[in-house]
């Protein structure tokens, strides 16, 4: 059976979908960052229907589903201008969360998100795609291992999480104009 990934864009209709599948796989991977595990300072900044509506209408930002073989299995949102350093706006995709269900790991999916959002930045004409990662776990070796590069320090801005699990790197990848 061939494995399809498939990126669709957020609609209210599957705000439930995305609430559900992003906190689920939010805590999969980042509940230790929290004390006792307790998640909702992040959560309920990032996965109500009202953050959502308000996302949703800003021109400047891309939500998705991320479905594997029909099964919503991740969430991605990106912003479309968001200015890092000496590159504009206009020049600079951020991605803001790619979050995967543990289960879907391991295979490839993660890739095709960043075949994704490439194919968009180009699209869009940016010089670099960035994001954030944190300093400890597996993720930075992907996107070490995806082409992106360490490019200056920062922390998680929530003051309730774990201060030694707040270090994380800003990472980014030139767009290939090929």
């Amino acid at each position: 059976m061939k494995e399809i990934v498939h990126f669709e864009p957020l609609t209210p209709e599957k705000y439930a979908t995305y609430i559900t599948v992003g906190t689920k796989a939010y805590n999969q991977h980042y509940r230790h960052l929290w004390p006792k595990g307790d998640s909702a300072p992040y959560i309920q900044s990032s996965f109500s229907k009202e953050v959502l509506l308000k996302e949703e209408q800003d021109t400047n930002t891309g939500l998705f589903m991320i479905n594997y073989n029909k099964e919503a299995v991740g969430i991605l949102k990106i912003t479309f201008d968001k200015a890092l350093d000496t590159y504009v706006a206009e020049d600079a995709l951020y991605v803001d969360k790619i979050y995967l269900k543990k289960e879907v790991t391991g295979k490839g999916l993660g890739k095709k998100v960043l075949q994704f959002i490439s194919l968009r930045a180009k699209e869009l004409k940016k010089r670099i795609i960035w994001l954030d990662t944190m300093q400890k776990g597996p993720a930075l070796y992907f996107y070490l291992k995806n082409g992106f590069k360490e490019h200056s320090e920062t922390k998680i801005p929530f003051s309730q999480a774990i201060e030694t699990e707040k270090p994380m790197f800003i990472m980014t990848k030139t767009v290939s104009t090929e």
